[in-house]
C-alpha cells in the first residue's frame, strides 16, 4: 500500500494512504481526544471533540474521519482547537446529569476526564432538566437514558459486532434518543445481554446490573452458608482493578480475598468445566454413534443460547443439552454438595464472579433450578468483585495466596482453557477421543482447532 507522509506538530509522519489524521497522531504519540470514535467501528465523527486545524482547509476538521494527504500540516493544539473542544464539551455537559459521586462510572468516565483535561471548571450554558426513566427491564444491563451523550457506540458495537441491532437512534434534532425500536424496554428487544454496550459506553448511560447489595446482606446472614464459584477468565482479570499488570494471574490472592469477605466456601467453576466436558463429550460420540443433529453446539455461553434463541431458532436441537459449567455447579452444590455437608439447599446461596453479563441473565432463567431452587442465586462481574475487595479495605496486592476448598475446588487443565478461543471445543476432543479409543492421548495439544477460524479435527485416522 501507498505511504504518505505529512506534519502534526511538527512532527513528520509516514503512515498508509487512508489512514485518518487521528491513527497518524497516535503513532507518533499525540493523543487527540475524542468521545465517539471506536477505530474501524465508529468512525463517524459525531461528537465533534476531535477537531484539528489543517493548513489551508477552511474549517476545523473532525480528525477520526479525515483521511491524511501528502504534505498535510496539522495543528492539534491551537487556541481555536482548544476553544473549539472545550466548548463542545460544555454543550455536552448543560445537558448531562451532575450525578458524578454516584455514577457507576464515577472516576473511569471518559466524559468526565475529558473536562478536567480541558480545564472546565463551570458550564455556562443550562440545557434541558427532562428526566426519562432508568430502563432495569433485565437481569444484566442497565440503560439511562440521562446520561447519554449520543455517541453511538454502543449502536455501533450491537450491530456490527454483536449482529444483534438491539438499540439505535430514534428521533431527530433534540428529540433524538437512543434506545430499542418503538420507545420499548430492554427486555422487549432483541438484546442478548452480552455487555459489549457497557464496555464501549464512554458514561453512565450503560452498566452491568449491580448485585453486590444483595450478596453483602447474604455474607452478612448468620442464616446462609454462602458459597462462591469462579470462573477461569476471572483469576487473569481481576488483578488490573489493583494495579497488577495485565495477563498476570491471580488466582491465589483472589482466593484469598473471597475469604476474606466472608464466603464460606470458595469454589472453582473449573470443577462444573470438567463435569460439562465429560457430558459434552458422551453427547457427541452419542449422537455420532446412534444419530443426532450435527454439529454439537456447546451450550457453555448464555449470550449464544440468547442469541440463538433470537435468530435462530431452527439451530436449537444442534445444542448440546448440558447446562453451562456456571449452572452445572450451582446444580451440584445445591444437590450433590449441600447433601454432603448437611446443609438445606434453601440456606444455601451460590455466588458466582464471572466475565460476562449475560451470565446474570442466564442465572435467572426459570428451568435452572435443579434442587427447586435457584441453581444460582447471584452472579458479579469482576469490576463488582474489585468494588467489594476496596470496600472492605483489603489490599489485594499483598494478600497470601491460598488454594480453592475441596472437593469442588478441583479441575484438570482441559477446564482451564475454556477462557480462551476454542478451549472449549479442544477439551471436548480430548474427552471425546479417551471415551471413544480408551486410551491416554499421547499429546493432548490439539492446536489445530484454537482461534477464531472453523476448524476440523479427526478423532482416527
Amino acid at each position: 500500500m501507498a505511504l504518505v507522509t505529512l506534519t502534526i506538530d511538527g512532527k513528520q509522519v509516514t503512515v498508509e494512504e487512508g489512514t485518518t489524521i487521528i491513527e497518524a497522531a497516535r503513532s507518533v504519540g499525540i493523543d487527540i481526544p475524542s468521545l465517539c470514535y471506536l477505530k474501524d467501528i465508529n468512525v463517524v465523527g459525531s461528537c465533534r471533540v476531535c477537531v484539528v486545524q489543517v493548513e489551508r482547509a477552511k474549517t476545523l476538521q473532525a480528525a477520526c474521519v479525515t483521511p491524511v494527504s501528502p504534505g498535510m500540516v496539522v495543528h492539534t493544539n491551537t487556541p481555536a482547537v482548544r476553544a473549539s473542544r472545550k466548548l463542545t464539551v460544555e454543550m455536552i455537559l448543560s445537558d448531562h446529569p451532575y450525578e458524578c459521586p454516584t455514577c457507576p462510572r464515577n472516576l473511569n468516565c471518559e466524559l468526565q476526564q475529558l473536562a478536567e483535561r480541558l480545564g472546565i471548571r463551570r458550564v455556562r450554558f443550562q440545557g434541558r432538566e427532562e428526566e426519562e426513566p432508568i430502563d432495569m427491564s433485565t437481569p444484566a444491563i442497565v440503560r439511562d437514558p440521562n446520561k447519554c451523550i449520543l455517541c453511538r457506540r454502543c449502536v455501533a458495537v450491537c450491530e456490527k459486532i454483536q449482529s444483534v441491532n438491539a438499540i439505535g437512534p430514534f428521533g431527530r434534532g433534540f428529540d433524538t434518543h437512543i434506545g430499542p425500536p418503538w420507545g420499548e424496554d430492554m427486555d422487549a428487544s432483541s438484546c442478548i445481554q452480552c455487555g459489549q454496550c457497557t464496555l464501549v459506553c464512554p458514561v453512565g448511560a450503560l452498566y452491568e446490573r449491580d448485585y453486590t447489595e444483595e450478596v453483602w446482606r447474604a455474607l452478612g446472614d448468620p442464616d446462609k452458608f454462602v458459597v462462591v464459584q469462579t470462573a477461569p477468565a476471572t483469576r487473569v482479570a481481576i488483578g488490573e482493578p489493583f494495579g497488577i499488570p495485565q495477563g498476570s494471574i491471580s488466582t491465589g490472592k483472589m482466593v484469598s480475598a473471597l475469604r476474606q469477605l466472608g464466603f464460606d466456601k470458595v469454589f472453582d467453576t473449573d470443577f462444573a468445566a470438567d463435569l460439562t466436558i465429560m457430558e459434552e463429550g458422551s453427547e457427541l460420540l452419542d449422537r455420532l454413534a446412534n444419530g443426532g443433529a450435527l454439529p454439537l453446539i456447546t451450550s457453555c455461553s448464555p449470550g449464544w443460547i440468547k442469541f440463538m434463541e433470537e435468530f435462530y431458532p431452527d439451530m436449537a436441537e444442534n445444542v448440546s443439552s448440558c447446562k453451562s459449567p456456571q449452572q452445572m455447579f450451582g446444580a451440584v452444590a445445591k444437590t450433590y454438595y449441600a447433601e454432603k455437608i448437611g446443609v438445606d439447599p434453601a440456606r444455601m446461596v451460590v455466588v458466582s464472579i464471572m466475565p460476562c453479563t449475560a451470565k446474570k441473565f442466564e442465572c435467572q432463567r426459570p428451568e435452572m433450578n435443579a434442587s427447586g431452587y435457584q441453581d444460582v442465586d447471584y452472579v458479579l462481574t469482576v469490576r463488582e468483585l474489585s468494588r467489594m475487595i476496596k470496600q472492605a479495605g483489603i489490599d489485594f496486592e499483598d494478600l497470601p495466596e491460598e488454594e480453592y476448598d475441596a472437593p469442588l475446588g478441583i479441575s484438570t487443565g482441559a477446564a482451564v482453557i475454556f477462557g480462551a478461543t476454542g478451549g472449549v471445543m479442544e477439551a471436548a476432543v480430548r474427552t471425546a477421543y479417551e471415551i471413544y479409543t480408551g486410551k491416554t492421548l499421547p499429546k493432548v495439544d490439539f492446536e489445530v482447532v484454537r482461534g477464531l477460524d472453523v476448524k476440523m479435527v479427526p478423532l482416527r485416522s
